[in-house]
């Protein structure tokens, strides 16, 4: 892993998400790029005679966010992490595409807010586009993470045969950290396996990668959402992983419910990599 972006808006969940990159560029030498996005008013872009505008007054207000943008590099980063910063005039959601295909980025990671219907449509928009159009891995992040480990990984799967791909590039972030994975499968009342042949499932699904530090766990539950979270909280798992589908997010591994539900209630970071 060679290279970190992490959208920042000053906000404490942009915060907590810087925190957690310092964690992991500790552990990967990466370089983080702080990529913080203006979507400013007609009028400063546009400097022609009728802007409320003037250049000067411009200039002033970028020069006021690089201060911000520094001021939040050296709060959050000590000097032996690299860490490089952009500013760009962009909406946060194609801002955040472009640039990570331009340094591509080996990993996205992104604070979240979403705790109210008025903030997933205003303020959580964004980092769930991200999450469900990105090709590139995504760890969504909603509380503190200064003493952030990745020691104790849940990977959430129906362990299909597509999948396999993602769980690829799972594993490739869990041998860094050296963690102990967990792979869970949650039986529900409407998608019933038996403990024997759902263990099976995950062992032909697992067998062709280099994977010791596992265990299995078939969890029963009203609902996927339900038994994911309440697995995650019983083990106090450090992060939750799961596969995304493009059109609907996870929904294409359980039910149209369960990306609604999980980003309102999982506060433990969650990694999503699209299939």
């Amino acid at each position: 892993m060679k290279k970190i972006l992490v959208p920042i808006d000053f906000s404490k969940p942009s915060k907590y998400a810087a925190q957690m990159a310092a964690q992991i560029a500790k552990k990967t030498n990466a370089t983080i790029y702080l990529l913080h996005l203006i979507e400013l008013p007609k009028g400063v872009v546009d400097m022609g005679a009728r802007s409320r505008f003037s250049i000067p007054e411009s200039m002033l207000y970028l020069r006021k966010v690089r201060e911000k943008v520094l001021d939040f590099k050296e709060a959050v980063f000590s000097e032996k992490i690299d860490v490089k910063y952009i500013i760009k005039l962009s909406n946060p959601f194609e801002g955040i595409q472009l640039y990570a295909d331009k340094i591509d980025a080996d990993l996205i990671i992104m604070g979240s807010k979403g705790h109210s219907e008025f903030e997933e449509i205003f303020i959580g928009s964004n980092t769930e586009k991200v999450v469900r159009s990105s090709h590139r891995p995504v760890i969504v992040v909603k509380k503190d993470s200064k003493k952030f480990k990745l020691k104790q990984l849940v990977f959430a799967s129906n362990f299909k045969e597509e999948n396999k791909v993602v769980f690829g590039k799972f594993i490739e972030i869990a041998s860094l950290f050296n963690s102990r994975v967990h792979l869970l499968k949650v039986n529900t009342p409407s998608n019933f396996e038996s403990t024997v042949a759902a263990k099976q499932k995950v062992k032909d699904f697992i067998k062709d990668f280099d994977l010791s530090n596992k265990k299995i766990h078939i969890y029963s539950d009203v609902s996927a959402e339900k038994g994911i979270l309440n697995f995650a909280r019983e083990i106090n798992a450090d992060l939750i992983a799961l596969a995304t589908h493009g059109r609907s997010g996870i929904a294409h591994l359980f039910t149209g419910s369960v990306t609604k539900t999980l980003s309102k209630n999982a506060l433990k970071p969650m990694l999503t990599i699209k299939v």
